[in-house]
């Protein structure tokens, strides 16, 4: 059964990504399942660190864009919104070109909090990067709209 309280289109959410950080890394949000959602991040100048290797921080933004997303996904944004309390990240392999896919799996929904996993793979499916995304829930009217 589908967690999300939102419509998922896919045009609509990237939509959400204009003039902000993930338009200019280039990530989109391509999938989503009943509780899990994927998004792609190009690896590329804009992702790479000097080494020519994909920057750890450009994979923790594609980890709490998905987790954050997804987070967001669960609410009626008219009453409550999520947002980032704690990420930690695990680096497990360089990648030097083409694209990363994360998905982001829910692994608690609470009334306060929700905790989110997320994977971060190659083309060839091997793992870059492993995060965990803890997001606090509040009031909407604590967040001023953008």
């Amino acid at each position: 059964m589908a967690i999300w309280k939102q419509d998922i289109s896919l045009e609509r959410i990237n939509g959400w990504s204009a003039n902000t950080m993930m338009e200019t890394l280039g990530i989109r949000i391509t999938e989503v399942g009943d509780d899990w959602l994927r998004g792609t991040m190009p690896v590329d100048h804009r992702t790479h660190q000097p080494y020519g290797l994909l920057h750890g921080g450009a994979s923790v933004v594609l980890a709490e864009t998905l987790g954050s997303t997804a987070a967001m996904l669960t609410l009626d944004p008219a009453q409550e919104v999520a947002v980032g309390l704690d990420i930690n990240a695990n680096h497990v392999r360089g990648v030097r070109s083409g694209t990363v896919t994360g998905t982001a799996r829910v692994i608690h929904i609470g009334r306060t909090t929700q905790v989110w996993e997320i994977r971060i793979e190659g083309e060839g499916g091997e793992l870059v990067c492993i995060s965990r995304l803890t997001m606090a829930v509040i009031p909407s009217r604590v967040v001023a709209p953008r």
